[in-house]
């Protein structure tokens, strides 16, 4: 059972890149069931929140708690396993494995936590309308394909947070609409909260609220 309190709680922070500033002042409280999207310029430094936010990237300043746990009281292994169990991350890069077939790939994150639910991946599957291709490579499939295979592995542990970089990037709209619901609901349905990186007002009226990422921090845009 996961610790009252807020999902994620991100006091004052900042990140550089030696002499140059990316972003600071970002003060953030996610409690459960929450949805918030993200906007900002090309460079503005959105990837690099969110990988500071899963503890994949070293913040220069400030504090980030999920579940109640300070990241950086953590070592990597134990950063890694809190991840593993808590977090459900969606690259833009994709990130899935060439020589495991779709149903493989989205089973990873409950195969790394000793479970073994094949109903639970054949669900999430649905949700995401890659069910028909379930048995699939990688090598198979459309960039868009790959998007949806990318969501339906973070959503399949059902995660505490979901933290989703362009996640409709490569869709197209009616597909879009269709994992962007996904996303919504299950933040609602399980209680997770989510962060969304994206350029896309469609995709960001998906979210409770919207907040711009500026150099000096967040400012509410909705």
């Amino acid at each position: 059972m996961s610790p009252p309190g807020p999902v994620l709680r991100v006091q004052g922070l900042a990140k550089r890149f030696g002499q140059t500033g990316v972003f600071e002042g970002v003060d953030l409280e996610l409690p459960r069931g929450r949805f918030i999207a993200l906007l900002g310029e090309s460079g503005v430094g959105k990837s690099t929140l969110l990988n500071c936010l899963a503890g994949l990237d070293e913040p220069t300043a400030g504090r980030v708690e999920l579940l109640g746990q300070d990241l950086a009281g953590l070592d990597e292994a134990a950063r890694a396993r809190l991840r593993r169990a808590h977090l459900g991350f969606v690259f833009q890069a994709f990130h899935v494995l060439p020589h495991l077939s779709v149903a493989d790939n989205v089973a990873l994150p409950l195969l790394l936590l000793g479970r073994d639910d094949p109903a639970r991946v054949q669900e999430v599957l649905a949700e995401v309308g890659l069910l028909a291709v379930a048995q699939r490579l990688p090598e198979q499939l459309s960039g868009g394909q790959l998007q949806r295979v990318a969501i339906a592995r973070a959503l399949v542990h059902r995660p505490a947070l979901l933290l989703a970089d362009e996640p409709s990037g490569n869709l197209d709209p009616d597909t879009a609409e269709r994992v962007l619901q996904a996303l919504a609901a299950q933040v609602r349905r399980h209680g997770a909260a989510c962060v969304m990186v994206t350029h896309s007002q469609a995709a960001a009226a998906h979210a409770d609220a919207v907040y711009q990422l500026t150099p000096q921090g967040l400012r509410s845009v909705r």
